[in-house]
């Protein structure tokens, strides 16, 4: 009994172990996976890193192909130590894995030091000089301190358009003067002297025997003519003299004196009266010589915007061109020191190449920026000099004045008044609408008929030595004898007052006992008119032309103030970012230096950071020279360039 159960028992226990065998036997035997196949089965973006043997780790990307990067801890001239490569072993069940013991950090070979630099020793080159910054016709021993406002004043002084500008208001003086001179008084004077000898058909004509009468005047005739300023009219005052002498028989004055002085005037009583063509051109070119000195005034604004301009891009082109050299001297360090490594065998000469690429491209960087220095400093010197022979053009410019900046925003409202006050442009096109009405005003009083009231008030002087009568007693020639009322009938004689010499003549003249009045009037009256009433409608329709114009003018300065505010307010955020990014990118390449000192960053990469450091600086320096241009176009704008810079223009005398 007992041995069949122990049979049973062994039986069962044998079928059951080899069903386990055979299960066993059946069942697949997992192999390890890669970490490839691993991330195969992981959802995309969760890969992990790997670590990967150091012989299968690619070389250094700035490095060539075939070499090895240095560590940062490894003198120069030795290579790393290799590291044992560690095989996998395959592990069995219950079978203890052996164990591998590394080599300590640091520990060598035995030959380890005997071994060649991992690259040939080269000869070490020298770091090359600075470019020449020497530029043509320019004397750099030959240098001009020049502040803005000193070349403000030489601008004003020396300038050719403001030159012009100036000569056109003192042009403009001389032609107003010019038609004032018609109501200057004109003196006349004509002396004349007339000899003559003319037959005589009767005996009436004291011919005497000859038939003939000589007869010899002298004429001394003076006037003074004068044009009123107000009310149209214009006089003239005469003072004829005349001396003659005669051989007629029948004259009883001989030589005698006549002198004649009088008075002729002529006032308008309508047309011409509040104004005539010479008080129309009188107005007008005042309004002339106004428009002159706006165009002075405008043009000396927009000189010393120009100077101010180039002021400012000559400030930044030297500051720029000391950056670039700052730039080039980076460059010329990095050089140095990749000769020195080179030469030790630390690195591939390659690497030469590469700084020397770079070095190229900041010397010709460098190169242009000395360029545009030339380009600005000509630019300057064309508006403050004068002769384009002066020795100022071999003169090297060093500004003195830096950039301003102010953090407040532009007032918007404040520039466009003062812009609707001050510009120039605005004064011309008012005074052309005045000038349009005095055409109007000349014109419409031109449709009005004519009446002109004339005059004429003359008093006559003479006196002389008496001719030469018979005495009717004897019959011998005798003087004629003064009247004295007791004459016999007949008997000839001569009012005492006619005999005498010059001087009775005046006394005379002055006496006015002779006198002579003249009064009367002078009428037109034009049919239709229609020369006069064309030329009012013209200037009629000129003066709606100037409205329009005057419209268009207000929407180009206000369009141009809108754009220089907005400059000035873009200029200002740029200066504040431009600022922030000079700062960071200063904190960048002090960052990226240590990181190259201990071989954690590239060559490649400090060079970036090198020239995003002088890029913006450049953009800063930028900045806030188009800060100061902008403002000294806002205040062109606004026209109140004169009044910031301290420049006071005299008015023209308008008399």
């Amino acid at each position: 009994m007992f041995s069949y159960r122990l049979r049973s028992t062994l039986q069962t226990a044998t079928l059951w172990m080899a069903l386990c065998a055979v299960v066993t036997a059946q069942t697949p035997v997992p192999t390890p996976q890669s970490p490839a196949q691993r991330d195969a089965t992981r959802p995309p973006g969760s890969e992990q890193r790997q670590t990967v043997p150091d012989q299968s780790r690619p070389t250094d990307p700035t490095v060539p192909p075939g070499t090895q990067r240095i560590s940062p801890q490894t003198p120069p001239g030795t290579a790393p130590l290799a590291q044992p490569a560690v095989t996998p072993q395959q592990t069995t069940p219950g079978v203890p894995a052996p164990v591998t013991t590394a080599t300590p950090d640091g520990a060598q070979t035995p030959d380890a030091s005997q071994r060649d630099p991992l690259f040939p020793q080269a000869q070490r080159r020298p770091v090359p000089p600075l470019p020449s910054l020497v530029r043509l016709g320019v004397e750099s021993s030959n240098t001009v301190a020049l502040s803005l406002n000193e070349a403000i004043r030489r601008a004003l002084a020396n300038n050719n358009d403001i030159e012009v500008a100036r000569n056109d208001v003192r042009f403009a003086e001389t032609q107003l003067l010019q038609l004032q001179g018609i109501f200057d008084p004109l003196l006349t004077f004509t002396p004349e002297l007339n000899n003559s000898v003319r037959p005589v058909p009767n005996i009436f004509g004291g011919a005497g025997q000859s038939g003939t009468v000589s007869v010899t005047d002298i004429n001394n005739n003076v006037s003074l003519t004068k044009q009123f300023s107000r009310g149209g009219g214009n006089y003239t005052y005469f003072f004829n003299n005349t001396r003659e002498k005669t051989s007629a028989t029948n004259s009883t004055l001989t030589p005698f004196y006549a002198t004649t002085q009088g008075i002729t005037f002529t006032q308008p009583l309508l047309r011409n009266r509040s104004i005539d063509i010479n008080r129309r051109q009188i107005r007008i070119q005042r309004k002339r010589l106004e428009q002159s000195d706006a165009d002075f005034r405008r043009s000396t604004i927009e000189v010393i915007s120009q100077v101010q301009r180039a002021y400012w891009d000559l400030v930044f082109a030297l500051r720029d061109e000391q950056n670039q050299i700052a730039n080039v001297n980076l460059a010329r360090e990095n050089f140095r020191r990749t000769e020195a490594s080179v030469a030790a065998g630390a690195s591939a000469p390659l690497e030469r190449a590469e700084v020397q690429t770079e070095l190229s491209n900041r010397e010709s960087s460098l190169l242009l920026a000395s360029q545009q220095v030339s380009f600005a400093e000509n630019t300057l010197k064309q508006l403050i000099v004068k002769d384009p022979l002066a020795p100022e053009w071999s003169a090297a410019i060093t500004p003195t004045d830096q950039p301003n900046f102010d953090e407040t925003p532009v007032n918007l409202d404040a520039a466009l008044t003062e812009a609707r006050t001050n510009r120039q442009e605005l004064r011309r096109l008012k005074l052309d609408d005045e000038i349009s009405q005095i055409d109007i005003q000349y014109f419409k009083n031109q449709t009005k008929p004519r009446i002109d009231l004339t005059g004429t008030l003359s008093t006559n002087g003479l006196a002389g030595t008496p001719g030469l009568t018979r005495d009717p007693t004897t019959g011998n020639p005798v003087q004629i004898p003064a009247c004295t009322g007791n004459e016999a009938t007949g008997q000839a004689c001569l009012p005492p007052s006619f005999i005498g010499g010059y001087v009775r003549n005046l006394r005379n003249v002055f006496s006015f006992d002779t006198r002579s009045v003249v009064v009367g009037a002078t009428i037109q009256i034009p049919f239709r008119n229609r020369a006069a009433k064309a030329a009012l409608a013209g200037a009629q329709i000129q003066k709606e032309r100037l409205v329009a114009l005057t419209r268009a003018q207000e929407q180009i300065i206000e369009v141009d103030v809108r754009n220089a505010a907005q400059a000035v307010e873009t200029a200002r955020r740029r200066v504040l970012s431009a600022r922030q990014a000079r700062e960071n990118a200063e904190l960048q390449l002090t960052g990226e230096q240590r990181l190259y000192q201990v071989g954690r960053s590239t060559t490649f990469i400090l060079f970036q950071r090198e020239n995003q450091l002088v890029n913006a600086r450049n953009q800063e320096l930028r900045a806030e020279t188009d800060y100061n241009k902008a403002l000294a176009d806002l205040q062109r704008a606004t026209s109140t360039t004169l009044r910031a810079n301290n420049v006071s223009v005299e008015t023209p005398t308008l008399q």
